[in-house]
């Protein structure tokens, strides 16, 4: 019985939790268009693979989960990302869709990305998301998940 209990009112608080997340009635279009472009400038960098650049748009316990389901932190993605083997085209993001969840903002779309390795060339679309965790104002992204899409 006191199990049950303290399960009921673990759920409630967690209830309680899930509905202070709703989306923030504070939150704009400038929010919106605001994170959309520090996305789109990452999103640049990596073209670029300007490491200072990809790096502070990150959070130190970034991970990313690719479409195989393999885990990297931030170290891997940056060293993965910024090999001299691969190289990305630039890219338009499509489908972009950003919702804000108090201090977290979800960022999905999908992407045609095409570019070389190791000298071969390669073509993938995906569909993504990127979370994004706002701390004492500002937007870094703390996990990305791609999900491989026929083509």
């Amino acid at each position: 019985m006191r199990a049950s209990k303290r399960f009921l009112i673990q759920a409630l608080g967690f209830v309680a939790f899930l509905s202070g997340c709703a989306t923030s009635p504070t939150v704009t279009s400038d929010a919106a268009a605001q994170l959309r472009q520090q996305a789109d400038a990452w999103d640049r960098a990596i073209v670029r693979k300007d490491v200072a650049a990809i790096s502070q748009n990150m959070a130190e316990s970034f991970q990313q989960i690719d479409s195989r389901g393999n885990l990297s932190n931030k170290a891997q993605f940056l060293s993965g990302i910024t090999s001299e083997k691969l190289v990305i085209f630039p890219y338009e993001p499509e489908d972009v869709v950003i919702r804000f969840y108090g201090a977290v903002a979800l960022i999905t779309g999908t992407t045609n990305l095409r570019g070389t390795y190791s000298g071969k060339p390669f073509t993938t679309h995906y569909r993504y998301t990127d979370t994004y965790f706002n701390e004492s104002g500002v937007w870094r992204v703390v996990n990305v998940q791609t999900t491989e899409m026929s083509q």
